[in-house]
């Protein structure tokens, strides 16, 4: 049994799916990632043991290219569309499935090899807020922002797909009508599919079922990590009270540019010490004292049961991680679906949601005393031991149950 797993996207897409390839490696599977080859990814699949196929080009050149030369949303679509349908042509022969995330446009390239090769095909979401229902609006699009006249939920979906067929559209039917493959009238639901997986924990985010959309949700897909703390960080770890971890992912945060001086300035504030995750905003300490260590990529696993708070995006894996761990989090929303993990952990009790997405001394401070105080600790920790961990096993079992029937 061989399975093609594909992603265009951040850390954030690649990493669950490694956990969904290692899940069915122990069911005797063969599995094939296609991501892209980005150096951190490379480094991420091969401790993981899941073969890495490299997509097209790196998310970094693909985006600094974009920004380079001014590229639209459409255009961008027609371009990963094409590379990433010759992508998949050429590694998912042989393959019984495949199982797609990332990009829509990658997505729908995915879907047309599946729809060619005539084998199965499974779209994953890792956040409930992306999955059309009337419990909640949709996410806006660049260019495509809600119609203020619009209020209800239903009726803003049925604008999603306007936008959705005109960012994407032309892009993925053009394609599919040069490959001999009938056009669709409607991407999204094309794309995203009847039943979807929805690769979430259902106490962080639970979904309510509707009859737009029918999901199996797995919980989230954790990639075990065993790997050590570096010992410096060990040594700044033991040196006093648990500090305060800083980090947002792949978020450049180019509209907050002294996001790293504001946390810094706010948890010294606050008495405690500050963990700095460099990541692509390249965060870096503001002088020489003592009370401020900077790390690269770490065990996050190993790392969050040892901090006082978590300071964060709001991507689906750190907060899952976070979770997890027992860290109450404050989590300061960029894009896309982390509005909603700040307003899920709000509401949780296990931490504090940051409004909007530039932090200064002032949100950060404030922020802080909710997410430092001893009764969101104490949720947190509670809500720590209601967290599955068995989401990428749920969902390995579930297709190799299906591609033996």
């Amino acid at each position: 049994m061989r399975v093609l797993i594909t992603t265009y996207g951040s850390r954030g897409d690649v990493q669950p799916m490694a956990a969904l390839g290692v899940a069915l490696q122990a069911l005797g599977v063969e599995v094939r990632l296609c991501a892209p080859p980005d150096e951190e990814f490379v480094a991420l699949l091969a401790r993981t043991g899941v073969p890495l196929v490299p997509a097209f080009s790196s998310v970094k050149q693909w985006i600094a290219r974009a920004k380079e030369l001014g590229l639209g949303l459409p255009q961008l679509a027609a371009d990963l569309v094409t590379a990433q349908f010759k992508d998949f042509t050429t590694v998912a022969r042989g393959c019984d499935a495949i199982v797609a995330t990332g990009l829509l446009p990658s997505i729908a390239a995915a879907q047309s090899v599946a729809e060619t090769m005539g084998i199965r095909y499974v779209w994953t979401a890792f956040c409930p807020h992306i999955l059309p229902s009337p419990y909640h609006p949709p996410m806006p699009y660049p260019g495509w922002p809600h119609p203020p006249e619009i209020t209800d939920n239903l009726a803003l979906w049925d604008f999603n797909v306007q936008a959705m067929n005109a960012l994407f559209g032309e892009a993925v039917n053009a394609h599919r009508a040069a490959i001999g493959l009938p056009t669709v009238d409607n991407v999204r639901d094309y794309v995203f599919t009847r039943q979807p997986w929805l690769a979430s924990d259902p106490v962080l985010s639970p979904w309510r079922p509707n009859e737009l959309i029918d999901p199996v949700q797995t919980g989230a897909w954790i990639l075990p990590d065993a790997r050590p703390l570096p010992a410096e960080l060990e040594a700044f770890l033991e040196a006093g009270r648990p500090p305060v971890y800083v980090g947002f992912g792949s978020m450049a945060m180019q509209a907050a540019p002294d996001a790293g001086r504001a946390a810094i300035e706010a948890v010294r504030a606050q008495g405690r010490r500050a963990l700095l995750a460099r990541g692509w905003a390249e965060l870096a300490a503001i002088d020489d004292a003592p009370d401020c260590f900077v790390v690269g990529e770490v065990n996050q696993q190993a790392l969050f049961p040892r901090v006082a708070a978590v300071v964060h995006h709001g991507g689906a894996g750190t907060t899952t991680a976070a979770a997890r761990a027992g860290a109450p989090q404050l989590i300061v929303p960029q894009v896309a679906d982390q509005p909603y993990w700040a307003s899920r952990i709000a509401d949780l009790g296990i931490g504090a949601a940051h409004d909007g997405p530039v932090p200064t001394f002032e949100s950060l401070s404030a922020g802080l005393v909710t997410a430092l105080a001893s009764e969101t600790g104490e949720r947190a920790a509670a809500v720590a031991g209601m967290i599955r961990t068995d989401g990428a096993a749920v969902a390995a079992e579930m297709l190799v149950a299906a591609l033996r029937d």
